[in-house]
């Protein structure tokens, strides 16, 4: 798909969520902030169908208003389930659970895992949506970095800023392609396309090392290939940092999207707080990760 049709696919995306939200404050914002980066520009490109679609914001102000809207959309439809709050601490917007480090629905409706190409924008309920009514592009899940929708939006709240600060944080060259809202602009890297086309993870540094390493997983699986080179530059970052430390972990696993890691995590801060001279090491973090995985 070439970059006219990409903007054609994601404008389309972006108008259907717009037409879903019944705040006008809130869909001005994201015609005026949101950016679309990540895998859903990567599938487009070859023709697929994106299995979700990354969207940020380019200021602080604009995530926390959406992330509140959302929030108190969770709150009003599940009075059974943990109440969700919208943090502002230090410059970072956080999803704050109570007791919980995620809440999610029951259900998996609304979660694509589908790779099959698609010729058409992909806006349309499917037939249990409109059969039950069920609203479209409601909050699914929330965890402490992100909000998913239903319908494939996934609202990263954990960075914000223009596409280059953004990318600060990206781990790997082919997921630098990126989408603006408000001018329906298209960015295609050539560096990106270069790795796109090679199925090549070349990994640029960033600030989580231990998250990228997780994620080749699901790369390797998709047919790219990585060199030993960069794992050894993944490697060389993470042994910077202190995993022992509970707050550099949960921060390392900033983007894996994954609810095994909110319990592990969970669990060293209950055993913490149950034993002031409790220390994490090696032995007791492989017997957590033995009993969840």
């Amino acid at each position: 798909m070439n970059s006219k049709n990409i903007a054609k696919s994601l404008k389309a995306k972006l108008d259907d969520w717009c037409k879903n939200i019944d705040n006008e404050g809130i869909v001005k914002i994201i015609k005026e902030n949101a950016i679309i980066t990540g895998g859903a520009l990567v599938s487009l490109l070859n023709g697929e169908k994106p299995n979700d679609y990354d969207v940020y914001f380019k200021d602080k102000e604009s995530v926390l208003k959406i992330a509140k809207y959302y929030a108190e959309k969770w709150n009003k439809a599940h009075e059974d389930k943990n109440i969700v709050q919208i943090t502002d601490k230090e410059g970072r917007v956080q999803c704050f659970i109570q007791s919980a480090g995620a809440v999610m629905e029951d259900d998996e409706d609304g979660i694509s895992d589908s790779s099959e190409p698609e010729t058409e924008p992909f806006t349309e309920e499917t037939e249990e949506e409109q059969k039950q009514e069920i609203p479209k592009y409601r909050p699914r899940y929330f965890s402490t970095n992100a909000i998913s929708l239903s319908n494939d939006i996934q609202i990263v709240i954990r960075f914000y800023g223009d596409v280059d600060r953004i990318h600060e944080n990206y781990d790997f060259v082919h997921c630098t392609c990126s989408y603006d809202y408000k001018n329906d602009k298209v960015n295609l890297p050539a560096k990106a396309l270069e790795a796109i086309i090679n199925k090549e993870l070349i990994y640029c540094g960033s600030k989580y090392p231990l998250c990228s390493i997780i994620r080749t997983r699901k790369f390797l699986n998709r047919g790219y290939t990585i060199n030993a080179g960069q794992y050894l530059k993944m490697a060389l970052q993470l042994n910077e940092l202190d995993l022992k430390d509970l707050n550099v972990f949960k921060d390392q696993l900033t983007g894996v999207d994954s609810a095994y890691f909110s319990q592990a995590i969970e669990m060293i801060a209950k055993k913490q707080k149950e034993d002031s001279n409790f220390k994490i090491d090696n032995t007791y973090l492989f017997e957590i990760i033995n009993r969840i995985f």
